[in-house]
């Protein structure tokens, strides 16, 4: 019988990296080493989840869902996806500002790289005093001013720069240029894609040691030059309960903050569900089950499984992902 399921991470190593992930999952750092992102669940090709606990340890992601099909995935993302899952979790810890990028949506990235786009969703679980991240633009532009302030090194007059706390969220669909700043950590929900064109680093490309290819010929035809009003996502916790903070053609993302134990009922839900604890802890009930999740764990129900009753130590908040 299929049980809640925990996966080793998957850890990676970036030029703004810091020991943020580190100390959260008591992992030991050589000298100067740092950790920056930590793929929670992953089918990219060559970083294949692997099962942690219970009888099914030691098989990767998509071997079980080769032999478990729906009742892992869902019928209906099984029939879509195969073997393949569909979403990619990771943690975040950006000790320095990622490179300003841009993602393909699905046609582009069909056609260019026989591969889905790419959606993504932040949740800002830990920010230091005074940071920021950078999120589409402050003003409409277009493709030659866009070319021109890259030329003259002025692009960072049209980037849109957002201070942040912790709880909050944005949404950064494909064409949205993007970049996370420095002192952040979050939790990032996407669609299973490794695509990425690289716009601007910061002067780190100029660097020989630090220096990463840039795609910004690729970039240009799929950047959104327009300006927004908003750029984070406005929302609500329901204490005791769900509040759903985004939904696209990819996947959908709860939060679920509670103080004491509450029921979720996946009976009409067709598709598994992820939860990542982004804060406290608490014990997770189903069928004769019981796993403990902490912050900084992810969890993966298969869809079989109806339902869940979730015990918190004192308090807890998780993101609830599905398709």
């Amino acid at each position: 019988m299929l049980y809640p399921l925990k996966f080793y991470p998957i850890y990676k190593h970036y030029v703004w990296g810091g020991i943020a992930l580190a100390e959260l999952k008591n992992v030991k750092l050589k000298a100067d080493e740092t950790i920056s992102e930590s793929w929670e669940l992953s089918s990219v090709n060559a970083n294949i989840s692997v099962v942690a606990n219970g009888f099914l340890a030691g098989n990767n992601l998509q071997e079980i869902i080769e032999i478990y099909m729906g009742d892992l995935v869902g019928e209906s993302v099984y029939e879509k996806y195969g073997i393949e899952f569909p979403l990619l979790l990771k943690f975040i810890d950006a000790a320095q500002s990622l490179s300003v990028q841009v993602h393909p949506d699905d046609e582009v990235a069909l056609k260019r790289h026989n591969a889905y786009g790419k959606e993504e969703m932040w949740y800002i679980i830990e920010a230091e005093k005074n940071a920021e991240l950078c999120i589409g633009f402050n003003k409409k532009t277009d493709k030659k001013i866009f070319q021109e302030a890259l030329k003259n090194k002025t692009l960072i007059d049209f980037l849109n720069f957002e201070k942040i706390c912790n709880g909050d969220v944005f949404d950064v669909p494909s064409g949205r240029i993007h970049s996370i700043g420095k002192g952040i950590l979050l939790a990032e929900v996407q669609n299973t894609s490794d695509i990425t064109y690289r716009i601007y680093d910061w002067g780190r490309e100029y660097d020989a040691k630090t220096a990463r290819q840039m795609h910004v010929d690729l970039a240009l035809d799929v950047i959104d030059y327009n300006s927004y009003n908003s750029y984070k996502t406005k929302y609500d916790i329901i204490k005791n309960d769900s509040s759903e903070i985004c939904r696209n053609n990819h996947f959908a993302v709860n939060t679920v903050d509670f103080d004491s134990a509450i029921i979720r009922d996946y009976v009409s839900l067709d598709s598994f569900v992820a939860y990542m604890c982004v804060e406290g802890s608490a014990i997770l009930e189903c069928n004769e089950n019981k796993e403990k999740i902490t912050k900084g764990e992810t969890i993966l129900i298969p869809a079989v499984i109806d339902e869940v009753k979730l015990i918190p130590d004192t308090h807890a908040r998780l993101l609830e992902i599905s398709m």
